[in-house]
């Protein structure tokens, strides 16, 4: 299949497959006339890092994705270098759960001293109208 036929399918753009080309993520390979070719290969392979930057990944971290994909291996994080990004990331994202809690406890301290400094506490929230010093409904 040709570049934009690709690009369809995989749910992405001709210049992003081109720069795919030029980190070398995507085989630049060409027909007699001179056009990019692709196959099915191709395609699993970009839905892959795809997906991989939907989780989070950087570009360059799925690099060991599509080398164990195109080594033959169906999945593509079945190889030791996917296996040590995958590490890495979980990693990362351990830290950055832990920064959350630690923010969202701060925050949480914050908003009780807020609410304590309060003169009678915090204003209660009325979904009814306010009512006049004469008893009416304004």
């Amino acid at each position: 299949m040709r570049i934009g036929e690709l690009a369809e399918r995989a749910g992405t753009t001709t210049r992003t497959l081109r720069y795919y080309e030029s980190r070398g993520l995507l085989p630049a390979r060409r027909a007699v006339n001179g056009y990019r070719t692709y196959d099915e290969d191709d395609l699993r392979l970009l839905q892959q890092i795809r997906t991989l930057q939907d989780f989070g990944f950087d570009l360059e971290e799925t690099r060991p994705f599509v080398e164990c994909l195109r080594a033959g291996h169906p999945a593509g994080d079945s190889c030791p270098a996917s296996i040590a990004v995958y590490r890495a990331k979980l990693g990362e994202l351990d830290t950055l759960i832990e920064q959350l809690r630690s923010v969202r406890a701060q925050v949480g301290a914050q908003l009780a001293r807020a609410e304590a400094d309060l003169p009678g506490g915090p204003e209660p929230l009325c979904e009814l109208t306010h009512v006049t010093d004469g008893g009416e409904h304004e």
